[in-house]
């Protein structure tokens, strides 16, 4: 489906005036940003894009993966892709022939390989493309992490077969989901997805010629985008090599090298953070991507909950009150414990079959957790009925008038209006998807019983889950840009109903929960064409094929590091500075042993140590009401309805993997560029914001892969004082009397 030579044109001015009938988009943000015109006469299945997106796809899903496995992880987003591939599509363009070929002689079709000038929406679907690597690498790598604690953790034997069917039968399971709620998330003027506007910034800065662009007026984006890729790619020479310290830099641990509180409180890696900084791109950008595309209110919620769960409630829990006997353990940790302190072997409870010995269990002792990583599980809990809430408060409604106009006309903005003159994708089409995985995926738990453990009836359950939360969880992301997990509310559930089985918890997961994330990217990415009216069929192409490509790509990258780098996430066993921690699999791993082999109920059940953290379901279900009511009491007071209970919560999302310094830093950081940038020097940013976002996320990520394989792979390490991540080895130690831990004092 390549695109011929220069269809019958469609002159732009009849294009804009059609745009100018419709009506306004309401949103203002999209109403500066996203163009009220289209030129269906443009060429967007062509030789290039095919080339182009391709190559992008499979550049981006080798960089994220390979970097998920690294202490400080790093996703490259698709900007990085939408930037490089300008010249070389215009290089394209002018190098190769006008010329007509056919595939099999004609049989298959035929297609030119250069249709003119490399033009706007060739660069969309090239993005499209490239969005697949980063929806399947970046983020929280999503299936790849069953994979990894499978291979890597619990030493299962796996066959690379069955682990491309999980991987594909996950993502297009996803597919089917966003194909299925289009009408809802997509063609409302109101579900927005702000992050889209960085990139629909970006494609007119690079293709449409701006007034007074000059040179007085500061360098071209591309210039400002080389200029800055290549200080990025020098400087993370330090901390990603000569100087891993800038990572953490952690100076209250230098002022009091033996108070174990200080070092709790100051540790940047292993503490509260505070007073601690990051001078690390990937470290800023590790957890919640880069900061500055994230809309300002977001940020600000996002802040509350951080300040309120890191400073406040935290340190209360922890040598006020003692909850959960913290004090045993290390404030911060993302390790599971013994009530002696000493890490939990989940060896010695486990069966050759990978169950739960519950004999070995009792003798051996209850697992513990440390109080952050606790206080973050009952955020889960309330994160996840506050979303449901919040949800039908606010949108509600507006759901409700959507479904009942289905099978009717619906009141559709301008760009909606435009987009009605391409050819629609079946409904259909997206249900064969959909069907098709969930069929693939019943008949793997059968052939596969034993490796999977997850039983036929368990995936019906987790495609019901996803069914039933993807919509409301989408809201949010549509309209704040933050996407609220419910990963410990799926393994919660099945850990009650399969208790002692954490394969099947895994992918239950994954199923239930990944399958959902996977969609968000679709719909996100479909909301982009929508905005840059491309046509839906070559939409539906583009994600389908960049789905495969991807899914293949992505699990022979993970296949090859997990056989080929010695010890990869084993902690103990590795080097001390060796940057393969995996510490997003190690948290997938302790989240399987929580909520799988040990199960819920041994944790949170009546006779539970963690018993109270449940009451933050109730307590996530109230908070939004009073919001809600006072932003019905006071409508002209707009900032009330800002407040978003799930995104507040969302501040102590990650943690652990993501350190309080990670999360502090990218939050100042978003807040310099998204509050006081924009408001006084707006001009500055919105020319060069996303530019400098997508050069500091490439330069970092091209000098990682180079130090790797120039250097780490060859085992040329450098050991001294600045190559030390933290300086703060008490900030691990227990406080509580008579606990004995190796490098500890004991009280």
């Amino acid at each position: 489906m390549m695109a011929s030579r220069k269809p019958a044109p469609v002159a732009a001015e009849q294009a804009g005036k059609q745009g100018e009938e419709g009506e306004r988009c309401p949103v203002e943000e999209v109403a500066l940003v996203v163009p009220e015109t289209d030129d269906p006469s443009l060429p967007v299945m062509t030789f290039r894009a095919w080339t182009l997106g391709l190559g992008s796809c499979v550049v981006l899903i080798f960089l994220n993966t390979f970097f998920t496995y690294r202490t400080q992880p790093l996703t490259i987003s698709g900007i990085l892709a939408q930037i490089l591939v300008l010249p070389a599509g215009r290089f394209m363009a002018a190098v190769l022939p006008d010329r007509e070929v056919r595939v099999l002689g004609g049989r298959f079709g035929s297609f030119n390989l250069n249709p003119g000038p490399f033009n706007v929406k060739e660069h969309v679907i090239i993005t499209i493309f490239a969005n697949c690597g980063v929806s399947y690498g970046g983020g929280d790598a999503y299936s790849i992490g069953a994979i990894t604690v499978m291979k890597a953790y619990y030493k299962q034997t796996l066959s690379f077969v069955l682990a491309l069917l999980i991987v594909l039968t996950t993502q297009i399971l996803g597919y089917g989901w966003a194909g299925m709620l289009r009408r809802y998330l997509v063609d409302p003027a109101e579900m927005w997805w702000p992050s889209n506007l960085a990139q629909v910034s970006l494609f007119r800065a690079l293709h449409e010629k701006e007034e007074g662009d000059d040179k007085s007026r500061g360098p071209s984006r591309m210039r400002f985008f080389l200029i800055v890729f290549f200080a990025s790619f020098a400087y993370y020479a330090l901390p990603g090599y000569l100087l891993p310290i800038l990572t953490f830099f952690s100076w209250a641990c230098w002022v009091w090298p033996l108070s174990i509180t200080a070092q709790q409180v100051g540790s940047g890696y292993h503490g509260l953070g505070v007073g601690a900084f990051t001078l690390d791109w990937a470290g800023i950008s590790a957890y919640h991507g880069s900061p500055l595309v994230a809309p300002w209110a977001s940020i600000a919620n996002t802040a509350v909950g951080f300040v309120m769960f890191i400073y406040v409630i935290v340190p209360l829990c922890y040598w006020q009150f003692n909850t959960f006997d913290a004090r045993r353990f290390p404030i911060f940790s993302n390790q599971l414990f013994t009530a002696a302190g000493q890490k939990y072997d989940t060896t010695k409870v486990l069966t050759k079959d990978l169950d739960l010995n519950v004999a070995a269990y009792d003798s051996y002792g209850k697992l513990y957790l440390s109080p952050l990583f606790a206080i973050s599980i009952g955020s889960g809990f309330l994160r996840f009925t506050a979303t449901i809430v919040h949800v039908l408060l606010f949108h509600g409604s507006d759901m409700w008038k959507q479904s009942r106009s289905a099978m009717n006309a619906v009141k559709l903005d301008v760009h909606a209006k435009l987009m009605q003159r391409y050819k629609q994708v079946p409904q259909w089409w997206f249900l064969v998807l959909l069907l098709g995985s969930v069929v693939v995926s019943l008949l793997m738990s059968l052939v596969w019983k034993e490796e999977v453990q997850l039983p036929w009836w368990g995936m019906l359950f987790a495609f019901a889950l996803a069914f039933v939360v993807t919509l409301p969880i989408g809201v949010i992301q549509a309209t704040t840009n933050q996407q609220p997990g419910y990963d410990i509310i799926a393994q919660f559930m099945i850990g009650y109903v399969l208790p002692g089985k954490p394969i099947a918890n895994l992918l239950f997961k994954i199923y239930g929960r990944i399958s959902t994330v996977h969609a968000l990217s679709f719909l996100a990415d479909l909301k982009l064409g929508h905005y840059m009216k491309i046509p839906p069929r070559c939409m539906y192409t583009a994600q389908l094929v960049g789905t495969v490509v991807a899914g293949v790509v992505n699990l022979a990258v993970a296949w090859w590091m997990l056989d080929n780098i010695e010890n990869i996430c084993d902690v103990e066993a590795l080097h001390p500075d060796s940057p393969w921690t995996c510490p997003k699999y190690r948290v997938t791993f302790d989240a399987s042993v929580i909520w799988g082999l040990i199960g819920p109920g041994r944790l949170f059940g009546r006779h539970g140590l963690y018993r109270n953290l449940v009451w933050l379901f109730l307590a996530g279900a109230v908070l939004p009401v009073p919001v809600w009511l006072l932003s019905r009491a006071f409508p002209e007071k707009k900032w009330i309805a800002l407040i978003n209970i799930p995104v507040i919560s969302y501040g102590f999302a990650g943690m652990p993997p993501a350190t309080p310094t990670n999360i502090a830093t990218w939050l100042v950081t978003g807040t310099i560029f998204n509050y006081f940038v924009f408001r006084y020097r707006k001009g500055w940013w919105q020319k060069y914001n996303y530019v400098l976002s997508a050069a500091l996320d490439a330069g970092t990520a091209f000098m990682g892969v180079l130090i790797f394989f120039a250097l780490q792979n060859a085992h040329h390490d450098l050991k001294w004082w600045g190559t030390e991540v933290d300086h703060c080895p008490l900030a691990s130690c227990p406080t509580a009397p008579g606990i004995a831990v190796k490098g500890c004092p004991v009280f």
